[in-house]
């Protein structure tokens, strides 16, 4: 494990039970004239960038243009920002997303928000790093290429932004010269992705003094949310997660459940378990689950006070609640109020290198 991971999971086990007051932050951006990451807002701590790709503000400004480019699809169809996209909280605001020549995926696409606190990336974990994971839709043929396969796909790849005049002194002013290969275009991504973040949300204000920050309702569901429910026993620390992966019962009403974590580990206890996502805007994601099978916030409490969709491999912790329906309700409340402030600020480019 790298440097840089021992320390996030260093972070995370430290905050990972105790909601712990961060002193407030503005999310003003880089300072003018300095190169340094922005300043993540309040209830988040700083952003461990890895060692081989540190942040550069000419690099997160590139990875802008990247992400939002439908050229790096075959077809010049679809973008990063497609199934990601800012005003559907990072999502795409379908049960499953769509890919290249309307191909449809086989899950939902989770938010970008907060990924920088993620040691582990898709629903099944399955890349290792932001970089990692940036690699993978531009080579998935349902996704955003026509080519037969991975390294064929990402040669093309390359060679299309390459011979894009417009792109090469924006490669050379991150990374020292205009070269372009599929390294640093993921790294370029990665760098933008790792400055989308939410905080300062009514929670994050309450925790940190002000009372008047969460309304009767929300207040109660927290109580419902750490008590009755114990949602932290997976959802939990500052980014609600612990980025475990856990079987509850999602899916399992039908034909051919997805094997999920299983197809990555080999372990059969995994079977059927995806990522616990976090809850940070959660209100703006909607559908919910791997499969985007739960419409609605309400919908995703009512399946877990019935305990889930028994199954062989569903996880010990799910069982029914039993909550009463002003506590469903006040627990969506609180869930609500996980909504915050720190990656409005980022619009799509308005043009493109040519």
């Amino acid at each position: 494990m790298m440097k840089n991971q021992r320390a996030l999971v260093g972070l995370s086990t430290l905050l990972g039970c105790v909601v712990i007051p961060l002193v407030a932050h503005s999310y003003a951006g880089a300072q003018a004239g300095q190169d340094k990451p922005p300043t993540p807002p309040r209830g988040l701590p700083p952003v461990i960038w890895p060692d081989d790709n540190p942040y550069s503000k000419a690099k997160a400004e590139l990875g802008l243009l990247l992400y939002f480019d439908k050229r790096l699809s075959s077809d010049n169809s679809v973008a990063c920002a497609s199934c990601h996209a800012p005003e559907k909280g990072y999502t795409d605001g379908a049960p499953v997303s769509t890919g290249i020549k309307s191909q449809k995926g086989g899950r939902s696409a989770p938010t970008v928000i907060n990924r920088a606190y993620s040691l582990f990336q898709f629903w099944d974990g399955r890349a290792a790093t932001l970089e990692e994971q940036a690699k993978g839709p531009v080579a998935n043929s349902i996704e955003m290429t026509l080519e037969p396969n991975a390294d064929a796909a990402h040669r093309a790849l390359v060679a299309k932004i390459g011979a894009i005049r417009g792109y090469q002194p924006l490669f050379r002013s991150a990374f020292g010269s205009p070269t372009v290969d599929m390294d640093r275009i993921a790294k370029a991504i990665a760098t933008y992705e790792r400055t989308v973040l939410s905080g300062d949300s009514p929670f994050d204000r309450y925790q940190d003094g002000d009372k008047k920050a969460m309304n009767e309702s929300q207040i109660n569901g927290m109580k419902v949310f750490y008590g009755k429910a114990a949602c932290d026993a997976c959802h939990l620390g500052f980014n609600f997660t612990d980025g475990s992966y856990v079987n509850v019962g999602v899916g399992w009403d039908k034909p051919n459940p997805d094997p999920g974590r299983f197809n990555v580990s080999k372990r059969k206890e995994d079977t059927g378990a995806f990522k616990t996502p976090t809850l940070r805007e959660i209100a703006l994601t909607a559908p919910y689950m791997h499969d985007g099978s739960l419409a609605t916030l309400e919908a995703v409490v009512e399946h877990y006070d019935k305990g889930g969709i028994k199954n062989p491999y569903l996880d010990q912790r799910m069982k029914p609640l039993k909550l009463t329906v002003q506590e469903k309700t006040d627990l969506v409340s609180f869930l609500k109020a996980l909504s915050g402030r720190g990656w409005q600020h980022i619009k799509a480019p308005t043009s493109f290198p040519k």
